[in-house]
């Protein structure tokens, strides 16, 4: 058994345990009175490249991240610097995150948000929009390609986005299959758990115009990001750099080189 393939049935374990403490019904009722959720799509259009800032607390290849950290110190540290949207970690077994961290973000933020979990069942779509998240994330090497599918639709009629993560040229054929307008491009080998950005630009090149790419894991510096945006990446999902930075604000600024509107 693979990491990614251990990593996926600890979650479907945990929905199923989920599950019988929820019902689908309560849940169902929750989501239907949460407000309008934020365009998570629509915050990635800014003119220079965007910048999803990633709340992560620990993973299987780094251990131990930021122990102890404040979800809402943090993602206001991220709005402050200029994130253009929230990655929240909700996998517990291996990487430390929770539902109640995306609840906290939520009240602590206003960027839009995306769930940031391995998404396996129904059931996680419906209690995503029931803790707030705008956006989801549908790893395509976790799922076959009929429910990568009726995920996808099922994400689009609870009004969630869906970022349909690929890592290679397959499964960026099967997220154009389902015609999937928020690609994201993962460096990141969930295999081996090796990391090569070089994978966002040769796969590049085989997404049609009109679609949103995202290029995740392995963004570090302001040049990456700058060339990146140069051959038309739309976002970068950052977590890892600016979980360890001393000074969480200041490091994502440095990335977004954002400006702080001048008071009037």
């Amino acid at each position: 058994m693979t990491r990614l393939d251990a990593i996926v049935q600890a979650t479907r374990d945990e929905v199923e345990r989920r599950k019988r403490e929820r019902p689908l019904a309560d849940l169902e009722r929750e989501a239907d009175r949460r407000p309008e959720g934020r365009p998570f799509h629509e915050a990635l259009a800014r003119p220079s490249t965007s910048v999803i800032a990633e709340h992560k607390r620990r993973s299987p290849s780094a251990g131990e991240i930021r122990e102890g950290a404040s979800v809402t110190e943090i993602v206001r540290a991220y709005e402050r610097g200029g994130a253009a949207a929230l990655s929240i970690l909700t996998e517990e077994r291996h990487f430390g995150g929770s539902l109640a961290d995306l609840t906290e973000a939520r009240s602590a933020s206003e960027l839009p948000i995306l769930r940031k979990d391995f998404t396996v069942d129904p059931y996680q779509l419906v209690e995503a929009r029931a803790v707030g998240a705008d956006a989801v994330l549908l790893v395509v090497g976790s799922l076959e390609s009929d429910a990568l599918a009726s995920l996808y639709q099922e994400a689009r009629a609870l009004d969630l986005d869906a970022l349909v993560e690929v890592h290679d040229g397959n499964e960026l054929e099967t997220a154009l299959e389902i015609d999937a307008d928020l690609i994201g491009i993962n460096n990141r080998d969930l295999q081996d758990f090796s990391v090569d950005i070089a994978k966002t630009f040769e796969l590049l090149a085989d997404v049609p115009a009109g679609k949103t790419v995202v290029s995740e894991s392995g963004i570090v510096h302001r040049e990456q990001v700058e060339e990146l945006e140069r051959v038309g990446v739309d976002a970068v999902l950052v977590g890892e750099t600016l979980m360890r930075a001393a000074d969480p604000e200041a490091a994502c600024r440095e990335l977004t080189r954002w400006e702080e509107p001048t008071q009037a």
